[in-house]
């Protein structure tokens, strides 16, 4: 119990950069506290001292702002930070070196009794402030939940999911459109991802523009190959011709971007 209180404090002093101590940690940090309150009301949620859990799990909730049911799973080095309005649900499970912002809800959006109501995080998951994770599913390990997102629907390991409802911005071909957007001086996690025919239109274009680019520059690569050979191989009549086709080339390249 000792060292993992321990293993609390210290990636409380990793992440945050505010802390200065580890008596700071002790005596000033609410989701400290209310994961050592929690602690100890699961453990008797798990003993069938259920109206305990319940009593200690209220008097948490009052003492630190942060709600966690006595039921729900937490892991090690898990960091609360901040932790007003957090409500995590009764079968929801965070996982190891997980963080939480404040206003975070872990919730359900089924009232059937028994059955997986709440989220999963897996390990080294970030939720941003005022997000919602609805759902018995899982956000996998590394994925980060955006500031105010809503999220109803599985999150991959390692993704990024934002916006309300919450879609999934770290795929390959999203990663892909942003870096031929930046080139263009905009950015395409702006533009609405599904609903809105002119942002389709928008993407469209994105990705054709990223394809045109890349044969243009297969295309100058075959060239300058082909230039090179030539010259090897003396057929161009003379150093000046080649020296004036080399010219052109790189004319054209600079009127390109290259």
């Amino acid at each position: 119990m000792l060292s993992r209180i321990q293993s609390d404090i210290q990636c409380i002093l990793e992440r945050d950069p505010a802390a200065r101590s580890k008596w700071d940690v002790v005596f000033s940090y609410p989701g400290f506290h209310a994961l050592i309150l929690h602690r100890v009301a699961h453990s008797c949620w798990s003993s069938g001292w259920t109206w305990l859990a319940r009593w200690i799990s209220h008097w948490g909730r009052w003492l630190t702002g942060i709600e966690i049911h006595p039921g729900a799973k937490i892991g090690d080095r898990v960091f609360i930070d901040h932790g007003m309005g957090v409500v995590i649900g009764e079968m929801a499970e965070v996982g190891d070196d997980c963080t939480i912002y404040q206003g975070v809800t872990l919730g359900g959006t089924s009232l059937a009794k028994g059955t997986k109501r709440h989220p999963t995080l897996e390990q080294g998951v970030i939720v941003g402030a005022h997000a919602c994770v609805l759902g018995g599913f899982t956000v996998g390990a590394g994925a980060k939940v955006g500031s105010g997102a809503v999220v109803t629907k599985p999150v991959p390991a390692g993704a990024t999911a934002v916006g309300n409802p919450a879609r999934i911005i770290q795929a390959d071909a999203d990663t892909k459109r942003e870096a031929a957007a930046n080139q263009m001086g905009f950015s395409a996690y702006g533009v609405t991802q599904n609903d809105d025919p002119y942002s389709l239109a928008m993407r469209g274009l994105i990705d054709s523009a990223s394809s045109q680019e890349h044969q243009i520059a297969l295309l100058w690569q075959t060239v300058e190959k082909l230039a090179a050979q030539l010259k090897e191989s003396d057929c161009l009549p003379d150093e000046a011709a080649f020296e004036e086709e080399a010219s052109e080339i790189k004319r054209l390249n600079d009127l390109l971007g290259k």
